[in-house]
């Protein structure tokens, strides 16, 4: 077995490793999420606590790891008698992104239990994280039907599985502990508020630190055993203040006025639900265990809501996690007044229970600015504050005017970036067919969970039974083959695997026109406002997202496909206009886009939405392409559609034209697309409702 890297020999990330001996302290946190950018030792925090959790006692040759003193009385390997047991090395069990639903909750030999009428279980990971720690490593990436069992196991401290009338249940209690590059892609909410804890983690720009970092990390790789010799006292130590927080832990005393302060916090960072106010209790407790106090202080209050909080105040999904810090600091002493008397506040943040800084772990008492500044400050809105330029909202600016102010390859052509509108429901669009693709819930294909629609002969392992299928198959070799008792005589060759109709998450490619003829302020809000409420559909829907923006006189890939909607929101929102409309070069870069996607993932389907008012003018890029030259540039845009419907791309157009005279350019880009034309106002979901119920009354 290979050396873990010692965890005292990690450098810097003191909220890391803070929230992780906390949970150490007090498994009833409830876990930690860990976010960060790629390389900052997320992973190699996790796997090295698990040298430092305790033994776990454990009933002997039990596969599910019941409790001696108190044995499950379902277990599935039960009954157990009470008292003995043995103990065993704490589990660190890592869930990869790519498993199984059977290798997450454990699989029933279908074949055994329609013939025999077995129970014959093999746990899965669940049951091997009981007690221990489960770890899932790129956790946003993870598929929708496994967060759903996570969840499911996480509210109710149990697995079940069921299959074709045979169930099996067992206790899974453990510790969810996930790291996730959030470049990559947001949890679900659902799932983001399992996690008692959220750290956020950078790699540090002090040239000293990072010096260190690499020194320890060469010489960890080339002795693995030797370096973490020479941390083992370390290691040691911390093990044995772990052991004492534990102790500690039933003592401490959680007062009137710091439960009023954790209640206040809450309500002034606007929470949903009441679980942030228990994990903000319980882990201020082990704040004060951690420390060595059998009173729960104000910084303690204080660091426990920079770590309970951050996650849990987003109100959308495109909002930041963090917390104002002032606004924090401002609540704690407003209700400080109402603990006074009881003694837990009178120490005040310099009091003699403070930890040691330079203690094992590093010292978590007292407030600490995260680097580059405040948690959840104040983000800068790219022109938010700036104001265009007099004149720029004019009416020519909206009727293409702006296609004259020059190519837009320069300051000149260029007018500063707009906000977005506020984002609303939008109409569903989907891909036509049946895919394959990734599990999500925008167009139709065959998935592994869904509707069932037919059997078929099992490709490989048996997925989900088709058990009437199977039966039918059965059934008339009864006799040939010798039945005699109640249960059928099954061959593997009988097996018919249940085939299912649900949903896939797509790709969708924004192809945004931010030329000169689109850059009046209003319209450009509006049309801000119309793709982010598409992204955030794209969201919902467990889709990828990629952005490509035409301007002056070419089209840029402003965002690759990625699972971020977030980056695609930040991106929109920088997003300058002017200058002349190159439509052809626009779409042309997004076939090319589509192409390379294509050849990373055969079975993601691609949705296009073009969003554009259809006008189009000089193109470098289109004269120097595949489409011929010379050309008219509303030719050439209608020649690179064309050359998208011939590749079965399914398309929308979000007409943006606007104004009492409109040429429904947009509208004939659309029939070239072979796809569907919507406006602005079309595009909301609830005014395509008032238009049906119009018509209903109408009838």
């Amino acid at each position: 077995m290979s050396t873990p890297y010692p965890f005292t020999a990690l450098v810097g990330q003191e909220d890391l490793r803070l929230a992780l001996l906390l949970n150490a302290v007090s498994p009833a946190v409830g876990g930690v999420l860990v976010r960060g950018e790629k390389g900052t030792a997320k992973s190699t925090a996790v796997r090295a606590l698990s040298t430092l959790l305790p033994d776990v006692p454990v009933v002997q040759g039990c596969r599910f790891s019941c409790d001696p003193a108190a044995p499950d009385a379902q277990c599935p390997d039960g009954p157990h008698e009470a008292g003995g047991g043995t103990a065993r090395a704490a589990r660190v069990v890592e869930l990869p992104v790519g498993a199984s639903e059977d290798r997450l909750v454990g699989a029933l030999d279908i074949e055994r239990a329609l013939s025999e009428g077995v129970k014959a279980y093999e746990p899965g990971l669940l049951a091997a994280a009981h007690r221990g720690v489960l770890y899932v490593d790129e956790v946003n990436l993870l598929h929708d039907h496994l967060v759903d069992l996570l969840l499911d196991a996480a509210a109710m401290g149990a697995s079940y599985v069921e299959r074709e009338g045979v169930s099996v249940r067992h206790a899974a209690r453990f510790l969810l502990v996930g790291t996730m590059n959030p470049e990559e892609g947001e949890l679900r909410p659902q799932l983001l508020d399992r996690f008692g804890l959220t750290v956020e983690v950078a790699a540090s720009r002090e040239t000293d630190e990072r010096v260190e970092v690499v020194r320890r990390r060469l010489a960890y790789d080339a002795d693995p055993a030797g370096f973490g010799a020479r941390w083992a006292a370390d290691e040691q130590a911390v093990r044995e203040r772990i052991a004492e927080a534990r102790r500690l832990l039933p003592s401490v005393r959680l007062g009137d006025g710091a439960l009023r302060q954790i209640a206040a916090t809450c309500a002034a960072f606007e929470v949903d639900g009441m679980r942030a106010d228990i994990v903000m209790a319980r882990t201020a407790t082990a704040l004060a265990a951690w420390a060595g106090r059998t009173v729960v202080l104000a910084e303690d209050v204080r660091q426990a809501a920079l770590l309970a909080l951050p996650h849990r105040r987003r109100r959308n999904p495109f909002d930041a996690p963090g917390l104002d810090e002032d606004k924090l600091d401002e609540t704690l002493e407003r209700e400080r007044g109402a603990g006074e008397g009881e003694g837990e506040q009178g120490e005040g943040r310099d009091g003699e229970g403070d930890d040691d800084p330079d203690g094992p772990g590093g010292g978590p008492s007292g407030p600490r600015e995260p680097e580059g500044g405040p948690q959840g400050g104040s983000r800068e809105q790219p022109g938010g504050e700036q104001d265009a330029p007099a004149g720029q909202d004019s009416p020519a600016a909206s009727a293409g005017a702006g296609d004259s102010a020059g190519d837009g390859s320069g300051p000149k052509g260029e007018r500063s970036a707009v906000g977005a509108g506020d984002p609303y429901r939008t109409r569903h669009f989907d891909v036509p067919g049946i895919g394959e693709g990734a599990a999500g819930r925008r167009s139709r294909a065959r998935t592994a969970h869904g509707r069932t629609t037919s059997a078929r002969r099992p490709r490989g392992s048996l997925g989900k039974l088709h058990l009437a299928a199977t039966v039918q198959a059965a059934a008339p070799y009864q006799r040939a083959r010798g039945r005699s008792g109640a249960g059928l005589v099954i061959r593997r060759d009988d097996l018919r695997q249940a085939v299912r109709e649900g949903r896939e998450g797509n790709l969708v490619l924004f192809v945004v026109d931010a030329s000169g003829s689109m850059a009046a302020r209003e319209r450009m809000t509006a049309v801000k406002g119309a793709v982010l409420s598409l992204l955030l559909d794209a969201y919902q829907r467990r889709d990828k997202v990629g952005l490509v923006t035409f301007r002056g006189a070419d089209a840029d890939l402003v965002l690759p496909p990625t699972s971020s909607v977030e980056a695609g929101a930040a991106r929109l929102e920088k997003l300058p206009t002017g200058g002349r409309t190159p439509l052809a070069a626009g779409l042309l870069k997004a076939r090319e886009v589509l192409r390379v996607e294509r050849l990373r993932d055969a079975t993601r389907r691609p949705l296009l939405i073009v969003v554009t008012d259809g006008r189009a003018t000089g193109s470098r890029a289109a004269a120097g392409s595949t489409v011929k030259s010379g050309l008219e540039p509303m030719a050439l845009a209608a020649r690179a559609a064309r050359l998208l419907a011939a590749e079965g791309t399914a398309s929308v157009v979000v007409d943006c034209e606007s104004g009492p005279v409109r040429l429904g350019l947009a509208g004939a880009l659309a029939q070239e697309l072979g796809g569907v034309a919507v406006t602005l106002e079309e595009l909301r979901a609830d005014t395509v409702s008032a238009l049906v119920n119009d018509v209903r009354r109408a009838a």
